[in-house]
């Protein structure tokens, strides 16, 4: 562990300079020719660093990226994503620079560190002779909104192998995500009957008035204290102020800690009835990410992760998060999966994202040690 540390110290510039390089290459998920320019220079840094590349093509989003290195044992698995939130531009008004410890861009910590953390943990293990398991490498491009693509060679990859190591951002502190909520979302949709709303409004049946009931009963299968959150984020409805409004329309983000939870929830959805007299409801949606449950073999993948950290001069700690990654498919599986592998730093979907290259080189020598450990 103490030569992989020294390898990843001596060459943190390298890890810093991989950062750059891809914050450069602006990827959001909504621009294949971005993504796919991002993508050619992840596969060339992959290629050199001895791995065997396949571009898993896509026609509307950017081709995902599978890279293999052979290795003992059983495989396992590194999963990350390069697409990001902010537009080709953004770099205009968030300039990539280095402010002390802090190096800061669109994507830096969301997630590309994560990416060069992982290229400089397999040059840590190829330097020093370190024996590791077969590594796969998935790197996608549409995590950012949904994995629709991706989800697919994601499951496939992670049903062969003994663990999958998730390069996300690490939670303040360098804490690993041993759980991650399930991500739901619902779609409530009313018709109602239009009249005008001086001269008949006996007539008419109100889309609106039956929404504002529904929103109400939503609100009820919220339960904080079980971890289960409800948030009613886009409300539409109506044509004018002297019409009974004919249609309305409700979105509806739900997070839940387990399955037991998000099922619990999806039931309650579909036993929503109308509460005014010439309504109907139209529900769709659903969980398209079940939660990443700590599980006892989570727990124990984590307990190596920790050993690893132990014997590098730090205290590992785990925690929880209500966003979601692609590691909740995985773990969804029932492969062990830990999260949050990646950088230190701050400011995921913020203009102020930064990570702390101080912090990098241990992040690389943790998952280099973790391979380690994992060959077995």
């Amino acid at each position: 562990m103490e030569r992989l540390l020294q390898h990843c110290e001596s060459h943190v510039d390298e890890i810093v300079e991989t950062i750059e390089a891809l914050v450069r290459l602006e990827s959001p998920s909504t621009d294949k020719a971005a993504v796919d320019r991002c993508g050619a220079e992840i596969a060339e840094r992959l290629r050199r660093a001895g791995a065997d590349v396949e571009l898993l093509r896509r026609e509307e989003r950017g081709d995902h990226i599978l890279a293999r290195i052979p290795g003992s044992g059983r495989p396992v698995l590194l999963l990350g994503h390069f697409d990001t939130v902010w537009p080709v531009g953004a770099l205009g008004r968030m300039a990539l620079r280095r402010d002390g410890t802090r190096l800061h861009g669109p994507g830096t910590f969301d997630m590309k560190a994560g990416i060069a953390i992982a290229l400089g943990a397999i040059a840590a293990l190829r330097a020093t002779g370190t024996e590791h398991p077969p590594i796969s490498m998935l790197w996608t491009t549409d995590e950012e909104i949904g994995s629709g693509t991706s989800r697919e060679p994601i499951e496939s990859i992670a049903r062969g192998a003994a663990a999958v190591l998730v390069l996300e951002p690490a939670l303040p502190g360098g804490a690993l995500k041993t759980a991650r909520k399930g991500c739901g979302e619902f779609e409530l949709t009313v018709q109602g009957i239009a009249a005008h709303a001086g001269v008949d409004p006996g007539k008419g049946a109100s889309a609106i008035h039956e929404l504002a009931a529904q929103v109400a009963r939503i609100q009820r299968f919220e339960d904080l204290d079980r971890g289960v959150s409800v948030n009613v984020g886009i409300i539409e409805g109506g044509s004018r102020p002297n019409v009974v409004a004919e249609h309305a329309r409700a979105v509806v983000d739900v997070r839940a800690p387990t399955m037991t939870d998000a099922r619990r929830v999806e039931a309650e959805f579909q036993r929503l009835q109308p509460v005014g007299r010439g309504t109907r409801l139209n529900i769709r949606g659903g969980f398209e990410r079940p939660p990443l449950e700590r599980t006892a073999a989570v727990a124990h993948l984590f307990s190596v992760a920790r050993g690893v950290a132990s014997l590098l001069g730090r205290d590992l700690q785990e925690g929880s998060t209500g966003g979601g990654s692609d590691g909740n498919f995985t773990g969804a599986l029932g492969v062990p999966t830990i999260d949050g592998l990646g950088p230190v730093g701050d400011g995921a979907h913020a203009a102020h994202e930064y990570v702390d290259v101080a912090e990098l080189p241990w992040r690389a020598a943790l998952v280099a040690g973790l391979l380690n450990r994992l060959t077995s």
